[in-house]
């Protein structure tokens, strides 16, 4: 399976997952959410739910002749994308609140936002909460690697971490890796300032022990543990999953972001200088849409909150139609590959095979 989640062309069934979009989030919502939404089920067959002011969404619908093809659920309220994350989770009517309450009842499951991250984290991990022995849920991002796709987490969910953590982190991320991507045995390593064994802060060694370990363990799932990942090897798709805590994660993310951007502009600049440039530009155009598209954001999906009772997408708050569309297309295929059944047994199987959970939690104490 290539970086992007791939339609399948095939028409809703029945048994496809019910997707919980939030209509209300985002800087474009919600008339590009709800366009996303329309593009979902033409395009990719999927089945989305709008969830958010009903008069508003219902005349959206109808502009793009759609009346009907998608369900409503009325929600008052709505989280502004300036709002932190104690502010967001008290408000009980917002569509995310709604969303997630969908989710528990089991009328959906995944939510897709392309709202505030902060509100739409704080309110879907208190309403949805953790699965049972998950110390935190971790946000995981895309990184566009070749031959296939490496997942950075957490990327901005926990400031600070324990090492134990950081190998649940490893876990949560090498489930998403399986599900969304077919690697059998996910590559892992973890993110530090020396590729040499010991390198590091004391969190980023003692998680490297504790994964030496547990990988090592008979009836642990599958999970090749590389050691240490530097900054500069982020895109270099040495790995399948980097795991490090949120604050490092996040300031590594948009530094990747901003070195992107700034290097695709700097190409663009340098293939528009002059007339023979701009002639060698057009002979290329493929390859220069090819790559436009691998390095941008909205053909992943989006970040994916990873250790949750339900699939929660965050698509980027600047989310076009075919963004949006995409994170629904990501949650449709996380569900429908069970991504909660399968981060539970993982970590089931890790701690009945080593018991390092117990152990790790009482010697921090």
């Amino acid at each position: 399976m290539s970086g992007a989640p791939q339609a399948k062309n095939r028409p809703a069934a029945a048994a496809a997952p019910v997707i919980a979009l939030d209509a209300m989030g985002g800087d474009n919502a919600p008339g590009e959410v709800v366009k996303g939404a329309v593009l979902a089920v033409r395009e990719h067959g999927l089945r989305p739910v709008l969830i958010g002011r009903s008069p508003e969404v219902t005349a959206l619908l109808a502009e793009e002749d759609a009346t009907g093809l998608i369900p409503v659920v009325h929600a008052e309220d709505a989280l502004a994308m300036h709002e932190g994350a104690l502010t967001s989770w008290r408000r009980p009517r917002s569509s995310v609140a709604m969303a997630c309450k969908l989710i528990r009842q089991g009328d959906a499951a995944a939510l897709v936002s392309a709202g505030s991250t902060g509100g739409v984290v704080a309110t879907s991990t208190v309403r949805l909460r953790t699965q049972p022995g998950v110390l935190r849920a971790a946000l995981a991002v895309v990184l566009p690697t070749h031959p296939r796709p490496t997942i950075l987490l957490d990327a901005g969910a926990n400031a600070d971490a324990k090492p134990e953590m950081l190998v649940q982190f490893a876990h949560l991320g090498a489930a998403y890796a399986q599900t969304a991507h077919g690697a059998a045995a996910p590559r892992v390593g973890i993110l530090t300032i020396g590729a040499e064994p010991g390198k590091g802060n004391r969190l980023a060694r003692k998680a490297a022990e504790l994964l030496t370990a547990t990988s090592a363990e008979p009836g642990t799932p599958p999970l090749d543990f590389r050691g240490n990942i530097e900054g500069h090897d982020l895109l270099a798709g040495e790995v399948d999953v980097v795991v490090t805590d949120g604050f490092t994660g996040n300031v590594a993310l948009k530094s990747v972001e901003g070195a992107v951007r700034f290097a695709f502009e700097a190409v663009t600049d340098a293939l528009t200088s002059s007339r023979i440039a701009k002639a060698g530009a057009l002979l290329q155009r493929r390859s220069l849409r090819e790559l436009r598209t691998r390095l941008d954001s909205e053909t992943y999906g989006g970040a994916v909150l990873l250790g949750l009772n339900g699939t929660v997408v965050i698509a980027h708050g600047s989310s076009s139609a075919n963004g949006i569309a995409r994170a629904c297309l990501l949650a449709h295929e996380l569900a429908g590959g069970r991504i909660v059944e399968q981060v539970r047994r993982r970590l089931g199987a890790t701690a009945r095979s080593s018991g390092w959970l117990h152990r790790l939690s009482q010697s921090d104490e």
